[in-house]
């Protein structure tokens, strides 16, 4: 009966509950984010201690509120788990869509229709080909962060994250995946897949691609910087859990390249589901997230280590 009422809800108000998450989640960063970048010694603990984590944690009084909700950051590879999985299935799905040529499951576009506010919220603005190419390049993404963070990433014992991020991880890549099929062929009522043909594929998509797969690289070599830092150069062994100054790679040109390349991933696809609204949405509030972190990173280095480069920028070559 409840989510009868809900569904009614949604439909008669046209919500889009994807749109508004993420619409959501970029007001939220943007705000506490700007409040913490510009004005954060008047702000109260509770603020700080909340949206601060990581090597940029808040160092002053422990709120005892806030510690009762805190989970070790190692817990981020839960999500990744969960993002990997759910990548994979919208894959199948796809796939499976195009080489029957059948419509997804009633069960599935029943659901995208109540997330979506009504099928009359939903069009086709991605066809077959570029949700084919899309979903393999998100796949990508969250199998290698899933690999990452299971099997090479460091987290220090001590790092903890509060659990609305915690619970924010998972929304976002429930979102980006659901993104992907929201306004496919096949995932609309009363439409099917088109077949998949390379020669489909645009110059701009193939531009997109090319950008991806360049960023892809980037941010997995970034990563393994920040994880040798940790290391015996000889033995390869867990020598440090410290936060050191990385260097080489990116690393010489801004403090974040692997939010950087995070951000550039996110555009690329533009360039593959263009026409999806929700897709501009998710690239808005990721552009954000991993801006403010950027810059709190920046800060934190430059407060660390004096002989930190004055060269290197927060987050984007030569410019912040």
């Amino acid at each position: 009966m409840l989510l009868k009422f809900v569904e009614q809800y949604l439909k008669y108000n046209k919500i889009n509950l994807v749109n508004s998450t993420f619409i959501g989640f970029t007001v939220i960063i943007v705000i506490f984010g700007s409040l913490i970048i510009v004005v954060e010694p008047i702000l109260p603990d509770f603020i700080k201690q909340s949206f601060r984590y990581g090597k940029h944690k808040h160092n002053g009084p422990a709120i005892a509120l806030v510690n009762r909700i805190e989970v070790p950051k190692s817990w981020f590879r839960h999500f990744y788990i969960f993002a990997f999985t759910w990548a994979l299935l919208a894959l199948y799905l796809i796939i499976k869509g195009i080489i029957t040529h059948t419509a997804a499951p009633q069960s599935v576009i029943e659901f995208l229709d109540f997330v979506a506010g009504g099928s009359e919220n939903r069009n086709i603005l991605i066809n077959s080909n570029s949700a084919l190419v899309a979903s393999v390049l998100m796949t990508l993404q969250c199998g290698r962060r899933f690999y990452e963070t299971n099997f090479v990433q460091i987290f220090s014992k001590e790092g903890k994250i509060n659990i609305p991020y915690y619970v924010v991880g998972y929304l976002h890549y429930f979102g980006v995946i659901l993104a992907l099929l929201l306004n496919t062929e096949g995932f609309v009522k009363g439409t099917l897949p088109s077949s998949f043909s390379l020669m489909k594929i645009t110059l701009v998509q193939y531009v997109g691609i090319c950008t991806f797969c360049f960023s892809w690289l980037q941010q997995y070599k970034s990563n393994m910087i920040l994880v040798n830092l940790r290391k015996n150069p000889n033995t390869h062994k867990l020598e440090t859990e410290k936060h050191l100054m990385p260097t080489g790679g990116f690393f010489n040109l801004v403090s974040s390249p692997h939010m950087l390349f995070e951000i550039l991933m996110y555009v690329s696809m533009l360039s593959v589901v263009g026409k999806s609204f929700t897709w501009k949405l998710i690239v808005m509030w990721v552009s954000s997230n991993q801006l403010i972190i950027a810059l709190l990173t920046h800060k934190w280095y430059k407060e660390n280590f004096k002989n930190y480069p004055k060269q290197r920028k927060a987050l984007i070559p030569f410019l912040v």
